[in-house]
């Protein structure tokens, strides 16, 4: 990302699927490169949590120099947004995995 804040056309009848994907892809560079290049689901996960962590732990820096007045305010929203995203897009992950598991479960044997 080029230090701005990814924009998202929306049409008048909602965002269109390849808005959405564009949008996602500008805003995964915290979720890890996880895009088809060979690596296994458990290494694509395992850089999406550590890039999840990294950017809640730069939110909260830049949080911590916002509130000592030595941080730009438009750093500390931007980087608190971009932890925001980040938990957000884990949250549905986790939602979708957790449904996708009780529907294997409720499934007869």
């Amino acid at each position: 990302m080029s230090g701005g804040i990814p924009t998202l056309t929306i049409t008048p009848s909602g965002v269109s699927p390849g808005d959405a994907a564009s949008a996602y892809a500008r805003t995964s560079e915290g979720l890890g490169n996880t895009q088809a290049t060979g690596q296994d689901f458990g290494t694509a996960l395992d850089n999406a949590v550590s890039g999840a962590i990294t950017l809640g732990d730069q939110a909260e820096q830049a949080s911590i120099q916002g509130i000592e007045g030595k941080g730009d305010i438009t750093s500390v929203v931007e980087s608190v947004s971009r932890a925001e995203l980040t938990l957000q897009a884990a949250t549905a992950l986790r939602d979708k995995v957790v449904n996708a598991y009780q529907t294997i479960m409720s499934m007869p044997i």
